[in-house]
């Protein structure tokens, strides 16, 4: 594919997925200077003329999340300024996504309030991947492309050829995902029951299922500071289960999530490439690239199509 009227562009969170994107599309990935004064305020110029041209800027809203926020927010607006035909937002993971709603009273809908910045600084189409509460496309008041990673990952899973698996949701908020899962690989399903005395901070009080002598797979859409998931797997192993699989789109790993997650009754943990995450990780991380689903939604958004034609298993 090649185009003179399709410009890629990446944000300083993850060049090298969008370096996979452009390799996938057959396209060179676009100049562009992003640099810091020493007062900290952003600057960014386009290397070459988008004029015309369909822009699509690669940016996942990870650590340090503010920082990723406002360059992008930048890039958008210079594009928008150098009069781009379109600006498309290819925002692999969409932060501040956990903050859809009102908890308690006097608290922020920040996910709203994200999308209601992109809108205002120029963009035309948001595409981004598995976020934490779908009715976030709402938010929007232009089109969003919600893809996900569950085939991705499913396939990984359904080729390792695991013994006695059982999918497991580690809250309500993932059951869907996860029976979806356990129906595509005919296998059974389990849920835990959790309360959160606090911000990261969860207690398991009840497991619905029968997980002894079994292998857990446990289906996450992110792990943070993995304290979540290591009391799930705790959980588990107290209920006879067997060493568990951990399973995530997104790794936003905050604090020491990776060595938490270096547990003896993890198996592996499975995530992809939507967040960039340290080289010297442990051997038990098992890095899927996401490149192939961004790539074709980028195709299809350009040339026309259907985005379903890429849920092998169906959408999210």
């Amino acid at each position: 594919m090649y185009s003179d009227n399709l410009k890629i562009f990446s944000g300083s969170s993850n060049p090298k997925l969008a370096e996979r994107i452009c390799n996938e599309l057959g396209l060179p990935l676009g100049q562009i200077k992003l640099s810091r004064f020493k007062s900290g305020e952003i600057y960014c110029l386009y290397e070459e003329s988008v004029r015309n041209c369909d822009v699509f800027l690669v940016q996942t809203l990870s650590h340090p999340i503010n920082e990723h926020l406002m360059e992008l927010l930048v890039m958008m607006d210079a594009a928008k300024r150098a009069s781009a035909k379109t600006i498309n937002l290819v925002l692999p993971y969409y932060g501040y996504s956990r903050q859809e709603r009102k908890a308690a009273p006097r608290e922020p809908i920040s996910a709203k309030l994200v999308a209601d910045l992109f809108s205002a600084a120029g963009a035309d189409r948001v595409v981004t991947i598995d976020l934490h509460a779908p009715a976030i496309q709402g938010f929007f008041d232009i089109p969003v492309d919600h893809l996900t990673a569950l085939d991705v990952i499913t396939d990984y899973v359904r080729k390792k050829n695991l013994v006695d698996p059982i999918i497991v949701s580690p809250d309500a908020g993932r059951a869907t995902t996860a029976e979806k899962m356990a129906n595509i690989l005919d296998a059974p399903f389990a849920m835990m029951i959790k309360k959160r005395p606090a911000h990261n901070e969860s207690v398991i009080t009840h497991v619905i299922g029968e997980v002894a002598g079994r292998t857990p797979i446990i289906i996450e859409d992110l792990i943070d500071t993995g304290t979540t998931i290591v009391n799930v797997v705790e959980g588990l192993k107290e209920r006879g289960a067997n060493d568990v699989y951990i399973c995530a789109t997104h790794p936003v790993f905050s604090g020491p999530a990776l060595q938490r997650l270096d547990h003896p009754n993890i198996k592996e943990v499975i995530i992809t490439d939507s967040i960039a995450i340290p080289e010297n990780h442990s051997e038990k991380f098992h890095v899927l690239t996401i490149a192939p689903l961004l790539s074709n939604s980028i195709r299809i958004i350009v040339e026309g199509g259907s985005i379903s034609s890429l849920f092998k298993y169906g959408g999210v």
